[in-house]
């Protein structure tokens, strides 16, 4: 479960505590989108995510085994995984590897890898841009562009680094 915790906010380009902390009901299998309430976002802005089709597979996965209102169950029920991702990089044993580094990680292939222009990356990372009149005239979330951006995120993954956990049962 953890391993697949950790691809998911690899693939997603989220905060752990926003993974952790993801629960049914912000998911949308068929619109391919999960939004996070703002009440978990550290901005305080909810925040829709496009889900790539590997993040699709790991949640359609999850699902059928679903056993409570997290994605990400933890041991205890009704509470999520909590540090276990954490557990998972820490076996990897790769130095100076840490959960918060996969969402760096996300900044710097966008910014030296593509062509994806900077804004797209920085609201896939839910960071706000622009000054303060540019964001009240700013409506939309660029979601459909966004959703091509973390596609090619989780094709670069697989082809450069071959990070997927295999989606069986013993998996879960």
């Amino acid at each position: 479960m953890a391993a697949l915790a950790l691809e998911f906010l690899i693939l997603t380009a989220a905060r752990s505590g926003e993974v952790l902390g993801a629960r049914w009901a912000e998911i949308d299998l068929a619109a391919k989108v999960w939004t996070v309430p703002a009440a978990r976002m550290k901005a305080a802005r909810e925040h829709r995510v496009p889900l790539s089709d590997r993040a699709l597979a790991i949640l359609e996965r999850l699902s059928s085994a679903r056993t409570g209102e997290f994605v990400f169950p933890g041991q205890r029920p009704g509470k999520p995984l909590s540090i276990m991702v954490e557990m998972v990089v820490r076996r990897m044993k790769a130095e100076g590897v840490t959960v918060h580094g996969f969402h760096s990680a996300f900044r710097d292939w966008s910014g030296e890898e593509t062509n994806f222009p900077r804004e797209i990356a920085e609201a896939a990372l839910a960071h706000a841009t622009g000054d303060a009149t540019e964001r009240a005239y700013r409506r939309g979330d660029a979601l459909e562009k966004r959703r091509v951006m973390m596609e090619a995120w989780a094709e670069y993954l697989e082809a450069r680094f071959r990070i997927v956990t295999p989606i069986l049962p013993a998996a879960i």
